[in-house]
């Protein structure tokens, strides 16, 4: 079973995501916040699985919250579900920790899928706003080989991980990394995973931003 705390200020809003998840074979909502701060506070108390994230909310906001709630280091992932479509949101959001970042006109499957996507350690971004997110911060160049040298979250990197870590900011899925690398699903799987970890990146959303951000890949200019 799944568990769920939903975040909004709207009542009217949470209570038809409870009952579409009431509805659903395998998730438990378990609690309801009205703003940032009883998000914070209800996520460490419950310790749901996944937290249903607005961003404009009275007080703290969704972001705030999201920093707090994933600053703690537990299990519970943060899937942001707001009405504004807008990059620096979606950004900030996932810099801040998030797992996830979806519209609410998602359709309700699409919300479904974005919940057990994120509770099983994936990452989710609203179609329309993936290619955007990519082409600022993904669609890369190599940057020069010693770029990244001097960042520490590095440094435990084998050649083929830095490799695999590259491919990754540069928005490649697994079969894609798989064809250019030579390699197969199962073992570029198991690098990822340990890029991840060596990174301490929660979801390969976070791992392109760390790419990003220790020069490993660069913007086309």
């Amino acid at each position: 079973m799944t568990t769920v705390l939903i975040a909004d200020d709207q009542p009217l809003q949470r209570m038809g995501v409870r009952m579409l998840l009431e509805g659903t074979p395998g998730l438990d909502p378990v609690g309801e916040a009205g703003h940032g701060a009883e998000a914070v506070r209800m996520a460490a108390e419950l310790r749901p699985d996944v937290v249903l994230m607005d961003i404009r909310m009275p007080g703290m906001d969704g972001i705030e919250a999201t920093r707090r709630i994933v600053a703690v280091g537990g299990r519970t992932r943060v899937l942001i579900v707001t009405t504004f479509d807008l990059d620096e949101y979606a950004y900030d959001g996932l810099r801040a920790g998030a797992s996830g970042f979806l519209l609410k006109d998602a359709r309700p499957e699409e919300l479904i899928a974005g919940i057990h996507a994120v509770a099983t350690g994936d990452a989710v971004v609203a179609p329309r706003l993936t290619r955007r997110l990519l082409d600022a911060y993904a669609h890369q160049v190599l940057a020069p080989a010693d770029a990244a040298l001097g960042d520490p979250r590095l440094q435990t990197l084998s050649d083929r991980e830095r490799e695999v870590l590259i491919a990754i900011g540069q928005g490649w899925t697994n079969t894609e990394i798989a064809e250019r690398l030579v390699l197969t699903e199962s073992t570029v799987k198991k690098h990822v995973g340990r890029v991840l970890a060596k990174i301490g990146a929660r979801d390969r959303i976070q791992a392109v931003i760390t790419a990003y951000d220790a020069g490993l890949v660069r913007a086309k200019p």
